[in-house]
């Protein structure tokens, strides 16, 4: 399987208030997004708590899905902070650039 293209344009950190996994949409105060919720960024690395973790906030970036996504669905974090399409009351947290089922690893598109 080939890499994904990966460019992010910002990266931030941010106090990990508890474990965060990589590839999971992370709100503002540090923890995994909850469901529905507008997501700070997506978490680069695995971080423990009280550490910083690096966050990329804009560009093509890479995160995990949590159901069936197609190319060019809205996405918003599923309560385990994995991407999933957008439903009625959400809050966007980027684009989809590929197709995908629950696990698998997706490029979307966020700040446009």
């Amino acid at each position: 399987m080939a890499n994904k293209l990966y460019k992010p344009l910002l990266i931030d950190s941010v106090l990990a208030t508890a474990d965060l996994p990589k590839q999971r949409f992370i709100s503002f105060n540090g923890a995994v997004s909850g469901a529905g919720e507008k997501a700070y960024g997506i978490c680069d690395v695995e971080t423990e708590s009280g550490q910083y973790a690096p966050i990329a906030t804009t560009g093509i970036l890479l995160v995990e899905a949590g159901g069936t996504i197609t190319v060019g669905a809205e996405i918003t974090s599923d309560a385990n902070g994995k991407a999933v399409t957008l439903g009625d009351n959400q809050k966007s947290n980027g684009y989809a650039l590929d197709d995908g089922a629950d696990g698998d690893v997706i490029r979307i598109i966020r700040g446009i």
